[in-house]
């Protein structure tokens, strides 16, 4: 990270973080496919915490209360961290290939929570939409926590974020 930000994503190379480690670039490679997946090397982990989280909740629990348990879940782990998350999302806001590629982690996770939905018995298009919206909130919430100007906690984000999806849809 550190590398990334002082030389730019693009003029740090695989040898470069190698070297800052104190590793080779054939340890580098056993751990990560390329100098990208650096930034996205959790993914596996939060789609865990995340199907967990869903797969645990209260049977009495409607899809939507579920999905928001797992974003809780994600958010106070997060929180954890949030001066590496600041950093990371300002790579990544830096350069379009490691944008489409948060695209892409960001379908995979709705994909995910959805599977975990259905397979608590809700249908499609119940467990899509569920799932779609609860990525689109956590990434609204996840945004506004990055921000400079951000005072509150990645959680409490999450449920302002939950609060707008509800009244936008009537509920």
């Amino acid at each position: 990270m550190a590398l990334y930000g002082e030389r730019g994503y693009e003029n740090t190379t695989v040898a470069a973080i190698a070297e800052r480690a104190g590793l080779t670039e054939r340890t580098f490679f056993r751990h990560f496919a390329d100098k990208r997946e650096v930034l996205f090397s959790g993914a596996a982990a939060l789609q865990d915490l995340l199907v967990g989280a869903i797969t645990d909740a209260p049977r009495s629990a409607t899809p939507l209360e579920a999905a928001a348990m797992a974003l809780r879940a994600a958010g106070e782990l997060f929180e954890q961290g949030r001066a590496g998350s600041v950093q990371r999302q300002r790579v990544i806001d830096a350069n379009p290939e490691l944008q489409e590629r948060e695209v892409i982690k960001l379908a995979g996770l709705a994909a995910a929570l959805a599977e975990a939905l259905r397979r608590r018995g809700v249908k499609d298009p119940a467990a899509s939409l569920t799932g779609e919206a609860a990525i689109a909130v956590f990434r609204i919430a996840f945004e506004r926590w990055v921000a400079e100007s951000n005072r509150k906690r990645l959680p409490r984000l999450i449920d302002d974020a939950l609060s707008a999806l509800k009244t936008v849809a009537g509920g």
